[in-house]
């Protein structure tokens, strides 16, 4: 590595600590504005009650020295406080259970539409106008177009309730199968669409022409030179995409009942679940800061040409 790689590096890891504390500055003091609260859903419960738990959970002091507080929790011992509505238990704890389905749920659909993606838009770009490009293009743009909720519902209803193949409960080992394909169906598609017009652009370069009159064979041109370079588009989708997917689809994990943090951060929002959203938030942008940083170190690796400035 570089000095200027290295400095770079630097760079990035303090506009990621910056951005993470704008982050959780924003969406601290934007919750609280919002009326109501988190204990007003509470049957019957009167004022005293209602002062005690604000004083059990700190919210009876002034807002900026619970800012401060939870800023310091935060950042000196990764603690994000008690749930208020799963009473007992630690935002780190469901956040730490929620991921092992999620990341587990996302890593394999981000995979799965990483190399189903790359494999289809380079195939469709060396048949380009030909019957099976179009084909591809037609399905791609469908699923592209597709809302994920739609996707999941379709499935659901064929695939677990029709077939009767797969379990519609996403809390088992089969039954993840269906929330993964639905998750990986609308990347694939954009990644296809993706790799199909940066490789069509790459094989129309001078340097791939002078390539193919040396006499260097086709494969090579192919994987060497054509889809080497046409993959950087694809690195700068992949990061922020596999933050997204791992941290859990909201809709995906309501309507297949996974046990995720997406769940976990829906019913958080339902119930106004201070630590809870807090909690979920600040994990979602410290992911898509670093998955940015990842696309970017991977840009040198895939071309020593580009300067990371």
């Amino acid at each position: 590595m570089d000095s200027k790689t290295a400095l770079y590096i630097v760079k990035r890891l303090i506009l990621a600590v910056f951005t993470v504390w704008v982050v959780i500055t924003i969406t601290f003091f934007v919750m609280r504005a919002v009326p109501g609260g988190p204990f007003l859903s509470e049957k019957a419960i009167s004022p005293a009650a209602q002062a005690q738990l604000e004083a059990k959970y700190g919210m009876d002091k002034p807002l900026m020295t619970q800012y401060f507080t939870y800023l310091k929790d935060v950042v000196t011992r990764m603690d994000f406080g008690p749930s208020l509505k799963q009473r007992g238990r630690q935002v780190i704890e469901i956040i730490s259970d929620g991921m092992r389905t999620s990341a587990k749920l996302g890593v394999i659909a981000a995979v799965a539409a990483l190399i189903s993606g790359v494999v289809l838009g380079a195939f469709a770009a060396l048949r380009r106008n030909k019957l099976i490009d179009r084909i591809i293009m037609v399905i791609t743009t469908a699923f592209v177009s597709m809302p994920s909720f739609i996707v999941g519902t379709l499935l659901l209803v064929l695939f677990a309730m029709v077939l009767h193949w797969l379990p519609a409960n996403g809390s088992t080992g089969r039954g993840l199968i269906l929330p993964i394909v639905t998750l990986a169906l609308y990347p694939m598609a954009y990644i296809t669409r993706l790799t199909r017009s940066s490789m069509l652009d790459v094989l129309g370069q001078d340097y791939i022409r002078t390539a193919r009159a040396k006499g260097v064979s086709k494969r090579a041109v192919l994987f060497k030179h054509a889809l080497k370079n046409a993959l950087i588009p694809v690195i700068t989708y992949f990061g922020p995409m596999l933050a997204y997917i791992v941290t859990g689809s909201l809709v995906v994990e309501q309507i297949f009942a996974v046990p995720g943090i997406g769940r976990q951060f829906v019913s958080s929002i339902t119930n106004r679940d201070y630590p809870m959203i807090m909690g979920t938030t600040i994990i979602l942008a410290t992911l898509i800061v670093i998955m940015n940083l990842v696309s970017d170190i991977l840009y040198k690796i895939v071309d020593p040409r580009i300067n990371l400035e």
